[in-house]
């Protein structure tokens, strides 16, 4: 059975929309439930053109091709399987159709996205410019959404495109890192689109570097790690910021009337402008218009892309810029249970293992966590230890008791101090999750606490875990309405690992 689809075209009404539109109508294949053109600057001559060919349009007003995205898939949310994204100057082959739904058709469970193979035509007879060299990179880039198709329930999960980005550049990056962190696959299929050399003025690599106020927000969100989890290459900011270092401090000695100072940066200044204009001009045609172009740019580009970059931190270290889209936590991967009134019936102060006695369906939640895949574990207060209630070789015994009735536990965290200790281990205090996911091997952010008290919600959020509380008799109303508002309260331990395993799903 194959998979239905719908197709999202952003445009701002280039021509070439209408070839697009005309090569999807003339290609072989399974047809699309909808196509959805967004108009993200209205064109009412262009969007008339465009519904002759059976398209539905949609307007984004201005907001950018993130924004344009999320309105049309949207508008088609909860009537296809898949949503397959086209920028609307690429054409696609004549069998594209067919070959999409074979991609669709052949994609595994954990697959949430899967990318067309792009071809730049180029003339083999010369050397590429360096605008033909961006758009020669997007054959063997990642991710790139000139043609990606992505599943609507993955669209829904992760909340489709981030509107912080405003411009065609790291917005699908930033969907793309969102959907792999959230456990799914993007894998590259086998049809083809083409995608022209974009027409570009004099200055197009300078205006290109406002860019880096995207790679702030990128930064912000998944880490210094970025650009490696999406295959781009290391940046050249440091290299600019070395040129532009040079630079500032030559003009700083010569207001100063530091001649030394001008004098040495000055010219090394010139040296690193001098290799940075030597490395564009010997990748491209040798032209006279080329040199000139790569004389002139090569001076400006380092300085514009360290303003840029400082314009884009200050943006979201101020504010101005807020993710609409932020980066999923990771999938559960360890479930950690509270021990007494939530595995075992409460007895103050349990010191005899034969006391042991599980709560209702407490064996089959746990043997459920455990056939999911997930990693189990306990974490306990256990005060009558500082008391002098119950010795420490007790507690071990009853512990041994519990491993022997549900089958042995992945890690035990207990802290033994009362509540005047001033110890850091205590819940709600967050070191023993913390301890626990480090044992176990798994981020913390991938671990859900479990337990019938407000403290063990307090531990797991402080820890940075999810939280699901399970009341009993014992547990208090404010707690109850506390947890409904930062956490999740499940009526039984069965109900909280549904909820735990569901939350970790692909």
């Amino acid at each position: 059975m194959s998979a239905s689809y719908s197709i999202v075209i952003p445009t701002i009404g280039r021509e070439s929309l209408l070839t697009l539109l005309r090569s999807i109508n003339g290609a072989a294949g399974p047809r699309p439930s909808r196509i959805v053109v967004v108009f993200d600057r209205a064109d009412p001559a262009m969007e008339q053109s465009a519904a002759r060919f059976g398209c539905e349009i949609r307007r984004s007003g201005g907001r950018g091709p993130a924004a344009a995205r999320n309105v049309g898939w949207q508008a088609v949310r909860g009537t296809c399987d898949w949503v397959v994204f086209l920028d609307d100057d690429v054409s696609v082959s004549p069998e594209w159709c067919l070959h999409l739904s074979k991609d669709l058709a052949a994609a595994p469970a954990h697959c949430g996205g899967i990318q067309a193979r792009l071809t730049v035509p180029f003339p083999a007879d010369r050397k590429p410019t360096d605008n033909e060299r961006r758009t020669l990179g997007l054959e063997n880039a990642r991710w790139i959404t000139a043609d990606m198709a992505y599943r609507s329930a993955v669209l829904e999960a992760v909340r489709g495109f981030d509107e912080a980005f405003p411009r065609a550049y790291r917005e699908d990056a930033d969907l793309a890192l969102r959907v792999v962190s959230a456990g799914y696959s993007i894998i590259r299929g086998d049809r083809l689109s083409v995608h022209p050399v974009a027409q570009a003025g004099f200055f197009a690599s300078v205006r290109a570097q406002r860019g880096n106020r995207d790679d702030a927000l990128m930064r912000t969100k998944f880490g210094d790690a970025w650009r490696r989890r999406s295959g781009e290459r290391p940046s050249r900011l440091p290299y600019y910021t070395a040129i532009t270092g040079a630079l500032v401090t030559a003009v700083g000695g010569a207001l100063a009337g530091r001649r030394r100072a001008l004098t040495t940066a000055s010219a090394l200044w010139l040296a690193l402008t001098a290799r940075f204009t030597l490395e564009r001009v010997t990748a491209g045609p040798r032209t006279l218009r080329e040199w000139w172009q790569m004389v002139v740019t090569s001076g400006l580009i380092p300085p514009v892309a360290c303003m840029q970059r400082l314009r884009g931190e200050w943006d979201v270290r101020t504010g101005r810029v807020r993710s609409s889209a932020l980066a999923p936590r990771p999938l559960i991967q360890a479930i950690l249970f509270d021990r007494d009134d939530t595995l075992i019936r409460d007895v103050p102060y349990l010191n005899d293992p034969d006391g042991v006695t599980p709560m209702p369906a407490a064996l089959e939640a746990v043997e459920r966590a455990r056939q999911a895949g997930l990693r189990v574990g306990v974490v306990s207060n256990q005060s009558g230890v500082a008391r002098g209630l119950i010795t420490i070789r007790q507690l071990l015994a009853v512990n041994e008791r519990v491993n022997a009735e549900f089958g042995r536990f992945d890690t035990w965290q207990i802290c033994v101090h009362g509540e005047d200790d001033g110890c850091g281990c205590r819940k709600p205090c967050p070191a023993m999750i913390r301890n626990a996911a480090r044992e176990l091997g798994v981020p913390v952010e991938s671990c859900v606490m479990i337990g019938d008290t407000g403290a063990d919600v307090d531990a797991a959020l402080r820890a940075g875990a999810r939280a699901i509380l399970v009341p009993t008799r014992r547990t208090l109303q404010p707690e109850i309405e506390a947890a409904q508002e930062q956490a999740l309260v499940a009526e039984d331990l069965g109900m909280a690992v549904s909820m735990a395993i569901q939350s970790g799903a692909r």
